[in-house]
């Protein structure tokens, strides 16, 4: 996906990461942009931050970058639009990109295994916890395609996340969700402790590694 953004970008100069968090997409756009420019509002998440040596970090809010008008040749937004104030980023984009630069955001939904564990993740992720979802995370649903996206649009093709897990780190990636974690402070119940017994059935051995995929929707459009 990187490499793609690249080759629609006027040059190679200048990225800027906006709500970069810990920086793993920042890390990503690095390995072809001379200078990356990462922002987060927040303090904490900076603090957690990959370090990189073409990778600048700085505090700041997603519409006051603080980057000098018309600098930069690619604006990225990793799963964190749905969380900013839209209008206000758009507008920070357009003014620091350069003529023909692009803004390119993008989301991740669910994630897929097979079918029959899909069915109970989908089950956990709707009903169990479903209610602890902010109403923000329902853009992710529909891939931004219900979001007003003031630029000049660009096709990619369909690009995924993978990666090979254990039943143990498919368990720790669940209880990162911000659903789960409200879920258990309300409760005071463990609802992926409850669920990983169900899911153990159509795993097997708990050491096996599965494929696991996210399907990344991607949005790109020039200035």
């Amino acid at each position: 996906m990187f490499a793609a953004l690249v080759e629609l970008a006027p040059g190679r100069a200048v990225a800027w990461d906006c709500g970069t968090g810990s920086g793993q997409a920042a890390i990503g756009v690095a390995e072809h942009f001379d200078r990356v420019v990462a922002t987060d509002a927040s303090a904490a998440q900076l603090s957690a931050a990959l370090p990189h040596p073409r990778v600048t970090y700085r505090q700041a809010p997603a519409d006051a970058s603080g980057l000098p008008d018309g600098s930069v040749d690619l604006v990225t937004v990793a799963q964190a639009l749905h969380w900013l104030d839209r209008d206000a980023v758009f507008r920070e984009a357009r003014r620091v990109l350069v003529p023909g630069g692009v803004l390119a955001v993008w989301c991740y939904a669910l994630l897929e295994i097979e079918p029959p564990l899909d069915a109970l993740i989908t089950t956990f992720y709707r009903e169990t916890v479903g209610l602890y979802w902010p109403p923000e995370r329902a853009l992710t649903e529909t891939g931004y395609r219900t979001i007003d996206f003031p630029f000049a649009e660009v096709a990619l093709s369909p690009m995924r996340m993978d990666a090979e897990w254990t039943l143990a780190e498919l368990a720790g990636y669940l209880r990162t969700w911000s659903a789960v974690l409200r879920h258990d402070a309300a409760t005071g119940r463990d609802a992926v402790g409850e669920l990983l017994p169900v899911l153990r059935e159509g795993w097997g051995p708990p050491d096996q590694r599965r494929a696991v995929r996210w399907p990344l929707a991607v949005r790109a459009g020039r200035v």
